[in-house]
């Protein structure tokens, strides 16, 4: 079992940075792959980035791609979402994900979720 804590997410100009961080328990943080998803209201949740259990190879939604960065420390089994050049259209709330040895772009190739942290981008 592995729970996921988000923080970092709140109120920003259009143009600023957030760095958001996820938190995760339990064991064997190194074999999962960590993702952030976002969900707008009244809308499925969609894919941010990833990073992937093996050789931290990374991935993200064309949106995000040259102004997000996701990393992870596994000492710190924490998992971190570094969002700059921010669009009043990145408004969201976000999620931290968690894949068990495999991973994706989907919402079902994740094992367990966060509780979301909300992300305001002020035009």
């Amino acid at each position: 079992q592995v729970q996921l804590v988000e923080s970092g997410g709140g109120l920003v100009q259009a143009g600023g940075s957030l760095r958001l961080s996820c938190a995760a328990s339990g064991r064997s943080f190194g074999s999962y792959t960590m993702g952030w998803f976002r969900q707008y209201p009244g809308k499925e949740r969609e894919f941010v980035a990833a990073v992937h259990w093996v050789g931290g190879i990374t991935s993200y939604a064309d949106s995000v791609k040259g102004r997000f960065t996701i990393s992870r420390d596994n000492a710190k089994n924490t998992v971190f979402l570094q969002m700059n050049s921010l669009k009043p259209e990145d408004t969201a709330v976000y999620y931290c994900a968690a894949s068990y040895l495999k991973g994706g772009r989907q919402y079902h190739d994740y094992d367990y979720w966060g509780q979301g942290t909300q992300v305001t981008v002020s035009s």
